[in-house]
């Protein structure tokens, strides 16, 4: 018996599901920024997902890579947790998530903006890299909270988040600036010769953060994986169709409406077409839902492709830099 619990003991040391489903989501970001460098529209700013000038293979390049963001937000959160639990104090984790966080804030500004125009100066974009980092910060105080209040908070601030839609904040401009940072985005032309636009606010991908944190205890080594595997599964697909239900009744949880369309079909995609800019409650369900059930089924999936994965789910932020600095 000492032998089995032996053999099985660098399993629990790593959890190979969520390497794969990050791997999964970095790989398909490599879609997303080769047609920004590639794609002719995408340079002149126009979205993808427009219905009027799209057409579904288009449509499905840029959603597809719609779960990136959100979901390697999510594992940041799980990982944290998973980190927090090798015998480390409170002190030693909110040291360590303020200086990762100072960071990757500082790596957003130097080498991201870098790798994206291949210049530098005079236009600064804050977008996921950023907003990790920044999350993590915030997590540095909140992980001190009881773990149940932590849940609620991240709970309501995903599902209450978009309360604040209709806010606008135009003056004086710390202020505005201050709004945007936490729900908003903006761009601000700081002088004539720089440019600054805020892409990522804190408030709901904070809140995204938190609640992959509090998913981080089902990782645990008191929980049994077949309860764990469950859970997911369930909640996953309690998710999608909290999704289907209030996307349907089209009232709250997104700005952007959907509609119907000239076919069914452009009539589906406009069911699909959530809001990223700030990423809305129903951007969070669509794109939770499904990664919460891979996560689920990947526990046990061993192939070539997972083992694929792993690799890239192992290295995020390098694969996050070299593969930009290649596509460009």
């Amino acid at each position: 018996m000492q032998r089995i619990l032996e053999n099985h003991q660098p399993a629990r040391n790593r959890i190979y599901s969520i390497d794969i489903l990050r791997g999964l989501v970095m790989v398909i970001m490599a879609v997303d920024h080769t047609r920004e460098f590639f794609h002719h529209d995408a340079l002149v700013g126009n979205d993808p997902t427009n219905l009027e000038t799209t057409w579904p293979l288009l449509f499905f390049t840029r959603w597809i890579t719609h779960f990136c963001a959100p979901v390697f937000v999510f594992l940041s959160g799980t990982s944290i947790f998973l980190y927090s639990q090798k015998g480390r104090t409170k002190n030693q984790v909110a040291s360590f998530l303020f200086k990762r966080g100072l960071f990757l804030i500082l790596a957003e500004i130097v080498i991201v903006n870098f790798i994206f125009q291949f210049n530098y100066g005079s236009f600064i974009i804050l977008e996921v890299i950023w907003v990790i980092g920044l999350s993590m910060i915030v997590l540095a105080a909140l992980q001190y909270l009881p773990y149940n209040a932590l849940l609620v908070i991240g709970l309501l601030i995903v599902f209450g988040h978009n309360l604040l839609d209709g806010v606008q904040v135009n003056q004086p401009m710390a202020a505005s600036v201050g709004f945007t940072i936490l729900h908003s985005i903006q761009m601000y032309k700081v002088t004539p010769n720089f440019t600054l636009l805020i892409a990522y606010p804190l408030i709901p991908w904070l809140g995204l953060m938190i609640v992959g944190y509090c998913v981080g205890k089902l990782y645990s080594k008191n929980i049994n994986a077949a309860y764990r595997q469950k859970f997911l599964l369930v909640a996953g697909i309690i998710v999608i169709i909290l999704f289907v239900i209030l996307r349907y009744i089209n009232i709250y949880g997104d700005v952007s409406k959907w509609s119907t369309q000239r076919t069914p079909f452009y009539t589906f995609l406009s069911f699909l077409r959530t809001s990223k800019y700030p990423p809305s409650l129903l951007f969070m369900l669509m794109t939770i839902g499904p990664a919460l059930v891979i996560l689920s089924i990947a526990e046990n999936a061993r192939s070539r492709i997972t083992k694929f994965l792993i690799v890239y789910g192992k290295v995020p932020f390098f694969y996050f830099i070299f593969h930009l600095f290649l596509i460009h």
